[in-house]
């Protein structure tokens, strides 16, 4: 990415984000500039500094016209009330409840198709295609909605869960790297499908808690053949099916279950890697307690450029933020509070929901926090762990977040 000053956007540049305003602006969203007169309106609306992302700039032809190509409209500003994150026409509580039973739904979803494999039928991914593109539109309407549902995590739902959690992350990532979004549907379908092949696996070597034996992590590896093959049965084909068989593979070719390298693994494959092990790394599993946001992003940076595309690791984190929606955090006057609206261009200042006192160790009145707010005091200490204060923290979400 790169940080222009509005009078040098230029014609065929890509807009990712607005870093600096004289207002209170909303971009409606991401694209091409492809008008003088979208830059005009820009200008107009306040904005003063964009980013901008210098490998997706068209050419210009002979009339110094962009050269069409299919994408996304380019970006327009409006006035807005109050401050809202890039790329929002919802309200987190407005968008709550369709984003509650789209998971809902999803869950249900799963367990069927389980069911489906067990009786040695088919499963229908008609359905599975619909709730990706219900993902989808949740996303464009409020990411953080969906986003703050993924950290409900039920320690003993991981299998169900993590496809999910998968899909929903992995569209996010996609709608923020500008891809197309019957593309984005495909890989939302893909990743909701990506381990549907660890039904074909013994629950005593799925299950284990502890570490697997050299034959049992063998066994394991063949997850992802055993989902490429479902998958094509049930008439899938293209990136959907790449996510599903490839989600394990590694650029330097240490992957499994067929080994590939680099040049045999596509953007989406790419992205599906990071996104799959960024949720597993965060899952509550009933043997181990999840790792915390920041310390996953550590170790996916650890394993560039070796295992993971390092360019998309850094756009990954840029996307969901340091502190992502649903993280439990600790503020610098010892208040405890929850990550309920991302602020890209200010990650350390969130807006947060204020619920418990840590100094005096009791339950407060929640309240929201806009910590990026001019008149707020209140600074972002450190993301914590709800065991660190004996915290359940699924309860306060169904309790203070869900409608």
């Amino acid at each position: 990415m790169k940080t222009l000053p509005i009078n040098q956007l230029k014609l065929g540049m890509f807009v990712q984000s607005v870093t600096k305003q004289t207002g209170k602006i909303r971009i409606k969203n991401q694209g091409w500039v492809k008008t003088q007169g979208s830059i005009d309106k820009l200008i107009k609306a306040g904005i003063l500094e964009v980013e901008i992302d210098p490998d997706k700039t068209l050419t210009l032809n002979e009339e110094n016209k962009v050269v069409q190509k299919k994408a996304s409209p380019p970006p327009a500003a409006e006035k807005v009330e109050q401050h809202n994150p890039w790329h929002t026409t919802h309200s987190v509580s407005a968008e709550m409840t369709k984003a509650n039973s789209l998971y809902t739904e999803a869950k249900s979803l799963q367990s069927k198709a389980f069911d489906d494999i067990r009786a040695g039928n088919k499963i229908d991914v008609a359905p599975f295609q619909e709730l990706a593109s219900g993902f989808i539109d949740s996303v464009f309407r409020n990411q953080d909605a969906l986003a703050c549902i993924t950290r409900m995590r039920e320690k003993d739902a991981y299998l169900l869960e993590h496809s999910i959690n998968v899909s929903i992350l992995i569209s996010i990532f996609a709608k923020h790297l500008g891809i197309d979004r019957d593309i984005i549907q495909e890989i939302a379908t893909g990743a909701l499908l990506h381990d549907i092949g660890k039904i074909n696996i013994p629950d005593n070597i799925l299950n284990k808690p502890g570490k697997l034996t050299d034959e049992e992590y063998q066994v394991i590896q063949n997850h992802a053949r055993f989902s490429k093959e479902i998958l094509e049965e049930s008439g899938l084909s293209g990136i959907a099916v790449e996510i599903a068989a490839f989600h394990h593979e590694r650029l330097d070719g240490s992957g499994y279950p067929f080994g590939k390298h680099a040049d045999e693994l596509s953007l989406y494959v790419r992205m599906a890697s990071i996104v799959d092990v960024y949720d597993a790394l965060t899952a509550e599993r009933v043997y181990k307690a999840g790792m915390e946001p920041i310390k996953a992003f550590k170790i996916l940076k650890d394993g560039c450029p070796d295992s993971f595309d390092g360019d998309l690791v850094t756009k990954f984190i840029q996307c969901i933020g340091i502190h992502p929606v649903g993280t439990l955090v600790k503020l610098e006057s010892q208040k405890l509070a929850v990550v309920t609206h991302s602020n890209p261009t200010s990650p350390l200042k969130p807006q947060v929901k204020v619920f418990y006192n840590a100094k005096h160790s009791r339950y407060t009145e929640v309240h929201d926090i806009d910590l990026a707010n001019s008149r707020c005091h209140e600074n972002l200490e450190a993301a914590i762990k709800p065991t660190d204060f004996n915290i359940d923290l699924i309860k306060f979400f169904k309790h203070s977040i869900l409608p």
